[in-house]
């Protein structure tokens, strides 16, 4: 298993982990994956990492920002997905683990995740990684036309923003 950076020729494989995801219905409010160029807008242009086995893109870890204001520069959200062929196996801690170390080198002193409580693989992932759970988000969005409720997970990195 390889960890590298992810680029525009990966979004075919990326867009169909992330549709697998959805299909779940317990790891985003999204309904469809968007086009390349939407979701390369909504990222950092760094600390985009896929996992490959034999040339095969096994999953996929990216951060988006949380805000435009300067004061939250080093706070960005996770986004952790694995094919369905791969759950299971580790690989969603070892992108995880990266993620975090890439997210370290560029000064992100706080990295959330919003986690629907039913999603307890994705939970486990996160407290793993020493995420801690912050709050319940109630009612605060609807999927299929059900209220949802989200916990909000963070990990305050220790080798940045201290000062």
């Amino acid at each position: 298993m390889k960890i590298q950076p992810l680029t525009r020729e990966h979004w075919p494989a990326v867009r169909a982990i992330y549709l697998s995801g959805i299909a779940t219905g317990n790891a985003t409010f999204e309904t469809e994956a968007p086009s390349w160029e939407r979701w390369d807008s909504t990222h950092h242009d760094f600390a985009r990492l896929i996992a490959t086995s034999n040339d095969k893109v096994l999953g996929w870890a990216a951060l988006s920002p949380v805000s435009t204001r300067k004061v939250y520069s080093g706070v960005a959200e996770v986004s952790v997905y694995i094919a369905e062929s791969a759950r299971g196996q580790g690989l969603g801690r070892q992108l995880l683990e990266a993620l975090i170390e890439e997210s370290e080198k560029r000064d992100i002193w706080t990295l959330q995740a919003g986690i629907f409580p039913e999603n307890v693989a994705s939970l486990k992932l996160h407290e793993g990684c020493g995420f801690r759970v912050v709050g319940r988000r109630e009612r605060i969005g609807k999927r299929d036309d059900a209220w949802r409720d989200t916990l909000l997970l963070e990990r305050r990195s220790t080798l940045c923003g201290l000062s």
